[in-house]
């Protein structure tokens, strides 16, 4: 991982000066700490909408002491993993899903961007250095941060699981996360977002947290076409669970080859048969869909 540079905290500076403090100045010091405490519970962080990026604290096992059942109680920050009441991913049954025309087609633009690859041990990640575009929601604009894949899929269709799940997920300027997810099942076709990373996926398998520049990404050949689409709120599909996460499932699944399904999962030997959260419960949430009027052809 790259290294981080400690910030200097300004309390040591502060401190060597304390004693010189008048009372006035001591309490400005300390109506200012307060607002700041104030801001932060009200302020959304970044980090909320990110997932933990250190394997080893959680697993997918099912039984194991850090497997799904036990994320929410390995960390007080976890909490929502167990208590949450709209956490994701969850099973798109015909029963629950409502079709919403008034919700239009995906309006999102992205392009060619500066990007790292990182072996995160659970997952193979790309990450976005530059501007790779952004998706917007009722106005507001969601920018594309990262993508990675989950096998089998997380989200199921009336109960059918596919073999592979890519997560675009981007972030809004106010730290709210939305995540666009594709669906894939093994076919005769190669994927052309993992052919063209398949080097880079190379180099960076079997070590766990090494990062690597892969020059410039198109994340639109992982967009596909996305005229029918389900959406829902949920949360993010692992640990901190944060919930509050705008998720667009596209209807159309797409192709893989059996070969990079296998590249993905044997470059993190995490020896884990998957890396795919449990479906958790709906708790009554509405999912819509959006489809284009019948007699259009597009």
């Amino acid at each position: 991982m790259p290294e981080t540079v400690p910030c200097r905290s300004a309390s040591s500076t502060n401190d060597q000066r304390h004693d010189d403090m008048s009372p006035a100045r001591l309490a400005a010091v300390a109506a200012a700490v307060l607002l700041a405490a104030a801001l932060l519970r009200v302020v959304p962080g970044a980090r909320g909408q990110e997932e933990t990026e250190h394997e080893e604290e959680f697993s997918y096992v099912p039984g194991d002491e850090h497997g799904p059942e036990h994320w929410g109680s390995i960390k007080a920050e976890w909490a929502a993993c167990g208590a949450g009441r709209m956490q994701s991913p969850i099973d798109l049954s015909h029963e629950r899903v409502s079709l919403v025309r008034s919700l239009g087609y995906l309006s999102h633009s992205y392009r060619p961007a500066e990007a790292s690859i990182v072996n995160r041990g659970h997952d193979i990640m790309v990450r976005f250095e530059g501007d790779a575009g952004s998706l917007v929601i009722n106005g507001t604009a969601y920018y594309l941060r990262q993508l990675h894949w989950h096998s089998p899929t997380e989200h199921t269709v009336d109960g059918r699981r596919y073999d592979m799940e890519l997560h675009l997920v981007h972030e809004s300027a106010e730290n709210k996360a939305a995540v666009i997810a594709v669906l894939y099942e093994i076919g005769g076709h190669d994927d052309a977002l993992l052919r063209q990373l398949e080097p880079a996926i190379r180099r960076v398998a079997d070590v766990r947290d090494r990062e690597m520049r892969v020059g410039v990404v198109d994340p639109r050949r992982a967009r596909g076409r996305a005229s029918v689409y389900y959406r829902y709120v949920g949360s993010l599909t692992a640990p901190p669970c944060t919930e509050g996460v705008i998720w667009t499932i596209v209807k159309r699944v797409r192709s893989v080859s059996k070969h990079q399904l296998e590249l993905l999962r044997e470059a993190v030997h995490d020896d884990m048969e998957n890396n795919a959260r449990p479906l958790q419960e709906a708790n009554h949430r509405d999912v819509s869909m959006f489809r284009p009027k019948p007699n259009k052809q597009y």
